[in-house]
């Protein structure tokens, strides 16, 4: 595992970028996606290359196996990575409102100990 490279290194302006438009580095999920589509495009087309024996249709599932691999690791990680952003947002607000309301007359904390010792 590469170690984060430290805020005054030189090379820090160097990302890779696909195409020119795809920043690998700081996007969530494009590296991953794209290396499993890249797998899936190997495995795709030798695969049916060694059933067929026809060369260009094997280019032609391979081509089709990276698209679809890449799209479906893409949402896949996407989804999983929205999930895990809204679940840091409550979390993030409900520790927000401990620290807000505690030792205050809205803690609900307080409230359910004040209904419990009065029954």
């Amino acid at each position: 595992m590469a170690a984060a490279p430290e805020p005054g290194d030189a090379g820090k302006g160097k990302t890779f970028k696909l195409l020119g438009i795809l920043d690998v580095e700081n996007i969530p999920c494009a590296r991953d996606s794209l290396l499993y589509g890249s797998l899936g495009s190997v495995v795709a087309g030798l695969g049916h290359f060694l059933l067929t024996s026809r060369i260009r249709r094997s280019c032609d599932v391979g081509v089709g196996g990276f698209i679809l691999v890449t799209l479906g690791c893409w949402l896949h990680c996407r989804y999983n990575y929205a999930k895990q952003r809204i679940q840091e947002r409550i979390a993030r607000e409900g520790i927000k409102n401990k620290i807000l309301y505690e030792s205050t007359h809205l803690d609900p904390e307080r409230k359910q100990a004040n209904s419990n010792s009065s029954s």
